[in-house]
This record gives structure tokens, sequence and C-alpha cells, in this order.
């Protein structure tokens, strides 16, 4: 990694700038809807990079360019006078400068940095990235079905812990980069572990001593995998879910990073959904037909190339990213504060807190003492006898060399994500609807008719390309018409909250005309072959139904999604402490990844108390499956409303990140 990233810096920077200002350009073609201001201040920001100042140092390279601030020895061609004066101290001043009430403020050194010059790089990377994943998880379903021999049910299952493992292991890559190496290093370290992950992927295909002989019909006289097959497998699913952990949601961190303004944070949230759903796309279609209908061993390979490509994308951008050092473990704080409290519980609430070192200790009626919800938690930060509270500079300035005794911030960053934790704890049921929904509707589609003409049989995995289609094309009617749409009628633009509420309510319905759609498919089967058309469907033959039946729930869940993830990722953002973005960025997928575990859970008690999941669904009531989760879900949005509504913003932005 660290002779690529040498070899890189050699590589011409006008080269790097021409990429950037085509990327710029061809995005604007395409995504015609990205704000104008800030599309034309990056391509701004692009050409300015490109013609840097001479300077009239000439034992410097141009790799070597420093600005005068910080060595002093070089000035630039361009400039008029050298000699300082009082309005040049006060253009450099800091307190001249003024910025908008929303923006926040970057390290010194980062003010060059960033900005939509960033997108091209980051939006490349995750296209690339998104398909060689989304395609090989996507797939994986039928690649153990088909070439591992493996029973329909139990591979659905399989696919199920690997998903969530995507989107649970983002979880410990989030805190990695938040405590110790920052978003940069570890989406780097995970594009080399995913790339890794397709080498073993390819040869498992390749090789046929990788996987056990193949078998034309599933049954239980078909060879299953050896250990050492099964180990070269779990190995590559393995170091992709490493790999995803640090790559796709610190993405979002890293380009978020890019930004200052909530406005500019909250559109590129929008795109990067765009983005990641595009990439979801090509995945469902093009790797997708590759494996299956071409070779899985293309397929893998493609994936690899693409995976590589990505890691390429990313060193290629490196020189424009702002990267926000990493402050420490936020998480032992947390820990911290917790222990403080316990600790404390027996001592009586007392009138003076702890602001900070070198700060005042305020009183529980000051401005700067800890909130009243949570009160337990406020004893962390409560100034007793054994907490050696010094004072210095005047009364109630001091410091404190104690362990038991926390910040007035610390106790409200923890506050502030346990107040979080109930509006996040209601959407597992929805990601179980959906998780359940991808696997039951790959089943349904290898039973259904899936030709178009007489040549060309949709692949069974794509069928969740509709899902993505509907998310991408309903995304810029919804930030284009529809939000201001709402802006003009009611005065203010949805909240983040509001987008998620209608997220789950077109949920509720895609899963009820899943359910429905599923009922004409087994009444069909039922009344126009009866139990011979079952029996014949088992052994590989088709439901006279065609596989576009499907469409309609997949894509109303689609539409679902695209109100309730981008709503999400940003509500969690703003309301979270700085400290702890990149655990905002992660909530959403660790919600999608409890919900592809609790459908693992899900399918197994359905097996085991119910006879609607057997090994032939056409002999199932797969509709009953879809109308529980209809009923789960609507109670579930009880839940959410009942919690929204007791909800307290911490950050008031987040109610106004769309104005």
């Amino acid at each position: 990694m660290a002779l690529m990233a040498l070899n890189w810096r050699m590589v011409d920077e006008d080269f790097q700038q021409a990429i950037s200002r085509f990327g710029l350009r061809l995005l604007l073609l395409f995504f015609p809807t990205m704000h104008p201001i800030s599309a034309a201040s990056a391509l701004q920001q692009s050409a300015a990079a490109a013609r840097p100042p001479a300077t009239t140092c000439p034992h410097l390279s141009k790799y070597d360019l420093r600005s005068t601030h910080v060595y002093g020895s070089c000035s630039s061609s361009s400039t008029l006078d050298t000699k300082p004066g009082p309005m040049a101290d006060m253009e450099s001043s800091p307190k001249s400068e003024l910025k908008p009430l929303d923006q926040e403020a970057h390290p010194k050194g980062d003010t060059k940095r960033g900005g939509w010059i960033t997108l091209p790089f980051i939006a490349g990377s995750m296209l690339a990235m998104g398909l060689a994943i989304n395609g090989t998880t996507t797939n994986l379903q039928i690649y153990l079905i088909k070439e591992y021999n493996m029973e329909s049910i139990d591979a659905t299952q399989i696919a199920y812990i690997v998903r969530g493992s995507l989107y649970l292991v983002p979880l410990a890559g989030a805190i990695l980069s938040d405590s110790y190496f920052g978003c940069f290093p570890v989406i780097l370290a995970g594009a080399a572990t995913s790339v890794l992950s397709f080498v073993l992927f390819t040869l498992s295909a390749a090789l046929p001593s990788l996987r056990p002989p193949h078998c034309p019909k599933a049954s239980a006289a078909c060879q299953k995998g050896t250990p050492g097959q099964l180990a070269v497998l779990y190995g590559a699913m393995f170091l992709l879910a490493i790999g995803t952990g640090g790559t796709r949601f610190n993405m979002a961190t890293l380009g978020a990073d890019q930004f200052s303004s909530s406005r500019d944070q909250d559109t590129f949230f929008i795109w990067y959904f765009v983005f990641l759903y595009a990439s979801f796309m090509l995945g469902d279609t093009a790797i997708v037909y590759l494996q299956d209908g071409v070779s899985w061993a293309l397929g893998f390979g493609v994936c690899l190339a693409a995976m590589a490509f990505s890691l390429l994308m990313l060193l290629m951008g490196a020189r424009f990213y702002r990267s926000p050092a990493p402050k420490g473990s936020p998480y032992s704080e947390l820990t911290r504060v917790v222990v403080a409290a316990l600790r404390k519980g027996r001592v009586d609430v007392g009138a003076r807190y702890y602001v900070g070192n070198d700060a005042a200790a305020v009183d529980s009626a000051s401005v700067g003492a800890p909130s009243k919800t949570l009160r337990f938690l406020n004893r962390a930060a409560m100034i007793t006898a054994s907490d050696n509270f010094l004072e210095t500079s005047g009364a109630g300035h001091g410091t404190s060399d104690s362990q038991q005794l926390c910040t007035v911030q610390q106790v409200e960053d923890l506050k502030s994500l346990l107040a979080v934790f109930p509006l996040w704890s209601s959407g597992i049921m929805l990601s179980v609807s959906i998780g359940v929904m991808i696997g039951m509707i790959i089943l349904q589609a290898l039973t259904m008719d899936r030709s178009i003409g007489h040549r060309f049989k949709i692949p069974a995995g794509s069928m969740g390309v509709c899902s993505v289609a509907a998310f991408i094309a309903v995304t810029p009617v919804l930030d284009r018409v529809a939000f201001p749409l709402w802006r003009r009628i009611t005065g203010v633009p949805p909240s983040a909250l509001q987008r998620v509420g209608l997220g789950h309510v077109v949920n509720i319905a895609g899963m009820v005309v899943a359910a429905l759609v599923e009922r004409r498919r087994s009444s069909i089967v039922r009344l126009l072959h009866g139990a011979a058309a079952a029996d014949e469907a088992a052994s590989g033959g088709v439901t006279p139904m065609s596989v576009f039946w499907l469409v309609f729930p997949i894509a109303i869940v689609g539409i679902g999604e695209a109100l309730y993830f981008p709503g999400t990722m940003a509500f969690y953002y703003l309301e979270f402490p700085k400290t702890l973005r990149s655990l905002a960025t992660a909530m959403a997928p660790l919600l999608v990844a409890m919900g592809f575990y609790l459908s693992t859970v899900f399918v197994d008690v359905v097996r085991r108390v119910t006879a609607w999941l057997l090994g032939n669904i056409n002999q199932g009531r797969l509709d009953n499956v879809y109308w529980t989760l209809a009923v789960a879900v609507t109670i579930n949005f009880g839940y959410f409303l009942l919690c929204a509504t007791r909800y307290k913003y911490q950050n008031q932005s987040t109610t106004m990140a769309d104005c």
C-alpha cells in the first residue's frame, strides 16, 4: 500500500486535475439537479488548483510548494507587495472572516482542501466498489445453490448472515476511524482487503477443485462441499465483510467531511445514496448476468478489476481530501461517564458541575448546566469532595485530576446517543421486512417465467435491481419536486423524521402488495395445475406467471428506502456529537445488519412453528409470511410515531437542513 501511494505521487498532478474536471462535468450532465452554485464552485476550485502560482524559489519542486505563511522563505510571483501592512494583517486575521452560522471549523491547513472537487473521486470509487460488492452478495444465494449444491432455504439464511455482516462490521470501522486512524486510512485498508476477497472468489469459481461436482438437479444425493472447499468460500466471505467494514459507510463520513455547511452535507447524503444505489443497479444487472449467464469466473474477475479500480480512484483523490485528525477514543469517555455516575449513585445531587479545565464550574441554574433529561447521568459531572477540584484564577474556576469527574459536555454527548436509540430501534422491524423480502423474491423468481423472447432469461438475482432503480428514479423527484412542493404548502421543508415516517408508510404498502402478488402466484399454481405443478416446480419447472409481477412490491419498497435511509443518515449525522460522526453514518447500516440477522431468526421461527416455508415454496404459504410482516411493520410504525413525538432535537439545525 505504501509503495502504491509513493508511486502515485510521481504522477503529473495536471492529469489528476483533468480527471476531476471531467468527472464534475460528467456528473452535471447526468445529474443536473445537483446544486448549481456548488457545482460551479467545484469547477472553479479545480481550475484554480490546476493553475498554481509560480514560485520564486527554484530549489523547490512543484510537489514541494507550500504557503508562505508556513515557511516564510518563498513568495508567489503574483504577489504585488511583500511588505506586510495593516490591510494584509486584516485579511489574514481570522476575525475578519465572516462564516455562515452552519459552517463548522476545520483544522488549520485544510482550508484549501475538500469541497465538490472531491466528488468525482469519491463517486467513482463508490460506483466501482458497490458494483463489485453488491454484484457478489446479490447473487451469492444463487452461487451457493447452483455451485455448492446447498438447499434453497439454507442458502438464503447464509446469504442473510453475509449481508448482515456487511452492514454490521462498518460499526467497527467507524470506531477505528473516529478514535485512532481517521476515515481515509481505514478506507484504504478496507479496499485492499476487499481485493484479496475477490481473489479468493475468483479462484473458487475458476478452479474445479475448490467446489463440489456440478449437480444438474437439486436433491439430497448431490455432493456437498468438503471442509477445505468451504474454508476457501467462507474465507472469501470473511474478507469481504472485513473490507466492506472499512469502506462502504466510512465513505459517507469522508464525503461529508469535505463540506462545511449543513446544506451541502445534506445534499451530499442524498447523492451519496444515489451513487450507492446506482452501483447496486449495475451490480444487480451486469455482474449478475455475467456470473449466472456467462461464467462465474468471469463475473468474479470483473468484480476483482472493479475493486482494484476503486482503490486506484481513492489514491488519485488523496491530495484533495480534507481529513480531520482523530481526537482519541470518544467511546472511552462515554464509558467513563457511566462508571462515574454509578460510583456517585448514592451521593446527593450537588449544586455545582464541572465544565472543563480552565473553565467555570456552574450550578444547576446557570447556563451550561446539564439538561434535566436522564438526570442520573448528571452525577458524573457533579463536583464532590473526593474529586480533588482545585480553585484557580478566581471563584468558580478550577481543574481536577479525578477520573470520576466528567465534563458536562461528555455527559450531554452520552445523553444524545441514548436519546436517539428508541428512534433507531424503530427501524429494526422495517429492515427485517426488507431483508425477508429480498431473500424470498429470489426464490419466487426462480419458480416464475423469467423469459424475454426466446433466448434471454432474466437472472433471478437481478430482481433486486427494481428496488434500486425505483430509489434512483424517485430521489431527484423528491429532492426537486415533492419536497419543494411540501415547503410551498406548509411553509417549512419536511424534517428528517418526517421523511423517515413517510418511508415507514410506503414500506407497509410494499408488504401488502407483496402478499397480494404471492397470493396470485400460488393461486395460479393450485388452480390451473394443482399439486402436480408444485411437484414439477420442485424439480426445476416454471410457474406459468411472469416474473414482472414482482416488480410492483420491489419498486414500492425501493421508494420507501429513498425516503427512509437518506433521512436517517442526515438525522444521525446532525444529532450525534461531532466526535462520533463516523458512528452516526454507521447507524443506518447497523439497522440493515440487524434486519438481515433477525431475518434469519424470523425465517427459522416460521419454519419451526408453521408450514408456510417449505423447501418448495409452491407447496407452502409464502403469502402468509408477507401478511405477517405487514402487520408487524404497521405496529412498528405506531412505535416510531410514539418515539418521534417524544424526541427533543439536540441540534436545532436538524429541522432546517433542507432550507
